[in-house]
């Protein structure tokens, strides 16, 4: 093993453990924080493989904004900080079953697909030209497609952190229903 495959390896596993750490902890902010960890893991990765520009762009999107976005969506929603018995759904065996079969899967099928197949790194993959050509050239439909769906979910984000929007009663409700939802609207 080279130099480069042995830091490789280490940033694989550092965000992996990050990341399995993002969904065990019970508290939000700190899953958040092993989330930025997890996140730089990756951009060192990228490092690693050459790919400057999407190394920065990893920093620049993903940890700064990705992230204050997720830690603005804690506090406008007034998630709680400490911890909460209500994430906790009680399927944990389950999701652990499942997820170590999905990577027992995953794992296999690399495996089987790029046995002993080596990709050399050369200089200038990752640069923003090669990048540009490739997502403006051949991923243009799901780029546009990720697009609408951000656009979306910002939308969905302002929705719910507006409070002059209140629940309305159904028009075909019954009118107790209607009285419960004035009341609601009276004390909000």
């Amino acid at each position: 093993m080279s130099g480069q495959e042995i830091v490789f390896t280490l940033l694989g596993v550092v965000a992996v453990g990050s990341a399995v750490l993002v969904v065990t902890t019970r508290r939000l902010v700190h899953a958040a924080l092993w989330l930025v960890v997890s996140f730089g893991a990756l951009a060192g990765g990228y490092l690693v493989l050459t790919a400057e520009f999407v190394a920065w762009v990893q920093v620049l999107i993903y940890v700064g904004a990705v992230i204050v976005l997720l830690l603005f969506g804690i506090m406008l929603t007034r998630a709680p900080i400490g911890e909460s018995a209500d994430l906790d759904s009680g399927n944990r065996w389950a999701a652990a079953a499942v997820a170590v079969a999905t990577a027992a899967v995953l794992v296999t099928v690399m495996v089987m697909g790029f046995r002993d197949e080596r990709m050399p790194l050369r200089e200038g993959g990752g640069s923003a030209e090669a990048l540009g050509a490739s997502v403006f050239r051949t991923w243009v439909l799901p780029f546009e497609i990720l697009s609408v769906l951000l656009l979306a979910s910002l939308v969905g984000a302002i929705v719910l952190s507006r409070s002059d929007i209140r629940a309305r009663p159904e028009p075909g409700a019954r009118p107790e229903e209607k009285n419960q939802a004035d009341a609601k609207e009276d004390g909000a």
